[in-house]
């Protein structure tokens, strides 16, 4: 059994050994030059201005979880839309209260002004 995997370990051992390699030769071979444009933080090709440390609205992140949790939901009709016609009524059902629940949480979260971050 155990000469059964003797060809994965050992492409897991090249694979480690070629990665840490690669990652050696880089460190040695490459020349580092460091200029104070190098060693600025980089912001879209603009000169930076102020501190690189600036804070964001709460309510900026409030958009972004919002979005992460619908966008997850939405992942959760695919599945459930490749078997559609395969399952019958009843997970169609579950399905459609699921996306109410859903649309009627955008829209509180919508009257709320949960969505606007300026």
């Amino acid at each position: 059994m155990s000469g059964a995997y003797l060809p994965l370990l050992l492409l897991f051992g090249v694979s480690i050994l070629n990665a840490i390699g690669m990652v050696a030769a880089s460190h040695l071979f490459s020349p580092r030059r460091d200029t104070p444009q190098k060693l600025m933080p980089y912001e879209s090709g603009m000169i930076p201005l102020g501190s690189t440390r600036a804070r964001f609205s709460v309510k900026f992140y409030m958009v972004a979880i919002s979005f992460i949790v619908f966008d997850l939901e939405t992942i959760f009709l695919i599945p459930w839309a490749v078997q559609m016609r395969e399952l019958g009524w009843g997970p169609f059902l579950a399905m459609c209260m699921f996306v109410v629940v859903l649309a009627v949480g955008l829209l509180y979260e919508w009257k709320k002004g949960g969505l606007e971050w300026d």
